[in-house]
């Protein structure tokens, strides 16, 4: 660091929406000259802090002062003139433009009301060499790679005199070359005095350029640390957690044994299944009554795996087998006609579809199966809805109630009562519990237990470890997009076991069992 002095201070920090502490009491601190870290799985806060920053979101508690003086952004370009920028995962430019117009867009140099094209691309060329990148600022952004278009982002939020650049997920999409490149140049930037607010979820790149980290958990600060005196494995615990609570008192159940469960023929074997950019080819078994678990941290693949599974994305490499026959899982349409059904994590934005009703959502999947000139007759419909909400005990049991009116965990029991009534002979759970209250939690996990004892497969997503470990007989670790580990869920295996895996990959080998 190049000064002792903060240019960025957070102080008590809280910002509550109806029904969610999204931020409670939280300090953040960022020096002139570092690259800081921002860490925390989905839900921790790290998105509302930002937000919050750059005055996309008021706060309801707290103070931010910048350069030692109070601030309260009225948005994101309030903040940006006083030089606070921000760069996002997805690049907010125009890609029919030409690289000198969307570094300047809006703040073209003009005499007499005209503006200078001239000087736009000298100015253009000027700030590129700054970050030795050399291409010609008269095409348009489109003909050029995701990469150069983020350095094209990174160009025009530090012409506006940036003191605090923040780059938000700038990598996920990026290859290794790529990611050199980005360092290269933060690197450039934090060596002329630029602070730098770093948000990722790869673990290697934290600690490949990371001067200090911060991690956030629930809303809540966990603690700041130098990257040099916090190892993996610890940063790795700190953003999971091992906190106790109700759960831990849930009944213990007896797992059937593994070797009995995975003697016959696998209902789904996938066999070096990927898709570039998303997840590496890797392959899986899973059996009629088991539940496979899969562990990681945000980003580290589960949710692409799981979607080429459903057929959400397409593979581009590998090959699945359901019932021991080559199977083409290429839509989700193809995955629920041989018996998959899906959850996803994003219950809001691809699950439940707020203006319809209890009913209608419920019965959406199997009319989709059925097809939209086969309606479902309503007599049926009654019946499969009424069965579900008393089975799941959805709360209110109004089947005609808009499906926002409900709570977050009845409005998750809704979406398990959609792939329900389809019969799947696998169902993939997708943070199924994320966001709910603890009586919801532990219904939904009996549940699990419930339809694995009567032979359906699951394949169960969490960021909890003690929840995948609770219900898992397999547990699958994924790390930085790739599958690491299998480990059968015996006395041998932790959650301190787990996370060792995740933090450094170490049983690698095993991944190929």
């Amino acid at each position: 660091m190049t000064d002792s002095r903060p240019v960025l201070t957070m102080t008590g920090i809280s910002k509550t929406f109806p029904g969610v502490r999204a931020l409670q009491d939280v300090d953040f601190r960022l020096f002139p000259g570092e690259v800081h870290a921002l860490m925390g799985e989905n839900g921790a806060g790290k998105s509302t802090l930002i937000k919050v920053l750059t005055g996309v979101y008021g706060i309801d508690e707290g103070t931010i002062t910048l350069d030692g003086e109070q601030v309260a952004f009225s948005g994101p370009m309030r903040a940006t003139a006083a030089g606070v920028s921000t760069v996002y995962q997805e690049v907010n430019l125009c890609t029919n433009l030409s690289v000198a117009e969307n570094i300047f867009i809006g703040r073209e140099p003009r005499r007499f009301g005209a503006v200078r094209w001239g000087e736009v691309r000298r100015r253009a060329r000027a700030l590129l060499a700054r970050l030795e990148i050399d291409i010609d600022v008269t095409a348009p952004l489109g003909t050029y790679s995701l990469a150069v278009q983020q350095m094209v982002a990174i160009a025009r939020a530090i012409d506006v005199q940036a003191r605090v650049l923040i780059l938000d997920e700038p990598t996920s999409s990026l290859d290794a070359g790529e990611v050199a490149q980005l360092f290269r140049i933060m690197r450039q930037l934090r060596d002329e005095g630029i602070a730098l607010l770093f948000v990722t979820h790869f673990l290697d790149q934290v600690y490949g350029i990371a001067d200090r980290i911060t991690v956030l958990r629930n809303g809540r600060l966990v603690g700041e640390y130098p990257t040099a005196e916090l190892p993996q494995l610890t940063l790795v615990e700190k953003m999971i957690g091992k906190e106790l609570d109700v759960l831990e008192r849930l009944e213990e159940q007896p797992r059937p044994d593994v070797a009995a469960l995975e003697s016959g023929t696998p209902f789904v074997e996938v066999a070096d299944l990927g898709r570039k950019g998303a997840v590496e080819p890797f392959s899986l078994t899973i059996h009629a009554g088991e539940v496979v678990g899969l562990a990681g941290l945000l980003g580290s693949g589960r949710t692409e795996a799981a979607r080429l599974l459903f057929g959400a994305d397409r593979a581009d490499h590998g090959h699945a087998s359901v019932s021991g026959r080559r199977a083409a899982l290429r839509n989700p349409v193809q995955a629920i006609g041989h018996g998959i059904g899906f959850c996803s994590e994003n219950r809001r934005a691809e699950g439940i579809i707020a203006d319809l009703s209890v009913r209608e959502n419920m019965i959406l999947a199997m009319q989709a199966a059925r097809g939209w000139l086969r309606p479902i007759p309503r007599r049926r419909q009654d019946e499969l809805v009424d069965k579900y909400v008393r089975a799941l005990s959805i709360r209110p049991a109004d089947p005609d109630m808009p499906v926002r009116n409900l709570s977050g965990g009845n409005q998750q029991k809704v979406l398990l009562a959609r792939w329900l009534i389809t019969e799947p002979r696998l169902l993939i759970l997708d943070e199924p519990t994320r966001g709910i209250d603890i009586g919801a939690k532990a219904e939904i996990q009996k549940l699990v237990v419930q339809l694995s004892d009567g032979g359906m497969a699951v394949l169960f997503i969490s960021a909890e470890l003690e929840e995948v470990l609770r219900l898992s007989h397999k547990v699958v670790v994924m790390r930085d997009r790739e599958m690491v580990a299998q480990l059968t869920n015996d006395d041998t295996v932790d959650a301190d076991r787990v996370m060792q895996t995740i933090a450094s990959g170490s049983e690698r080998e095993e991944a190929t069992r």
